[in-house]
């Protein structure tokens, strides 16, 4: 079962990482690759560029054998859309191969805009994490098409390559890429809501507002 957990990752902190572990324990699987975008087609430019950021998630998940990198957006021109991703890896793994990708309820939310939606449970099964205060607005696409395919147990996710839905409720640290952009900006700390050796690196380069080093 190949796992994916997608995002612009602006910067990547303990929340991201703790969830990517939390995933990979909830499957049973060795690795979840975290694919961080390009482009954001639904929000404004990222704070770090698309290099800086592929830097830092280097450096946060070193040593850690269950989190891989895959930087296929990255070297993909233009915006960057789940369902061109997801196509190019059903390619790659074939037709059997289950594969998983990994939203927050947030974002999972407004899957109905997403473009080429539709045809995503064909290539790929969700697995959705709570996120706290988050809910599927009654009557949307995404409650909708959950109703139809959701499934309770991971161990479901083996049995086909793609098309069912597991909602995941998994501990979360309550951290927001926004919040520690806000924090830096603002002249605060945001030691411990990251990697020391992201945060290291944040201040060596000043990112986000950061006095450089």
């Amino acid at each position: 079962m190949h796992v994916i957990y997608g995002g612009t990752f602006d910067p990547i902190h303990h929340g991201h990482l703790r969830l990517a572990l939390e995933v990979s324990d909830a499957l049973s699987v060795d690795r979840v690759h975290l694919v961080p975008c390009h482009i954001p087609p639904h929000r404004n430019a990222t704070g770090a560029t698309s290099a800086q950021r592929l830097d830092m998630i280097r450096l946060a998940i070193e040593g850690e054998p269950c989190l891989r990198v895959d930087d296929r957006e990255l070297r993909r021109a233009g915006a960057s859309f789940t369902a061109d991703t997801l196509r190019q890896l059903r390619n790659e793994l074939g037709p059997e191969q289950p594969l998983v990708m990994v939203v927050g309820t947030d974002a999972f939310a407004g899957f109905g805009q997403w473009r080429e939606w539709q045809d995503i449970p064909a290539l790929a099964h969700i697995v959705v994490v709570q996120r706290p205060g988050s809910h599927l607005p009654e009557g949307s696409d995404a409650g909708l098409l959950l109703g139809q395919r959701r499934v309770t147990s991971p161990d479901t996710l083996r049995s086909a390559p793609a098309g069912k839905i597991l909602e995941l409720e998994a501990p979360l640290l309550d951290i927001s890429a926004t919040g520690i952009r806000q924090r830096i900006a603002g002249g605060r700390s945001p030691r411990y809501l990251m990697p020391d050796s992201v945060w290291q690196r944040i201040q060596n380069q000043g990112l986000y507002g950061a006095c450089p080093d």
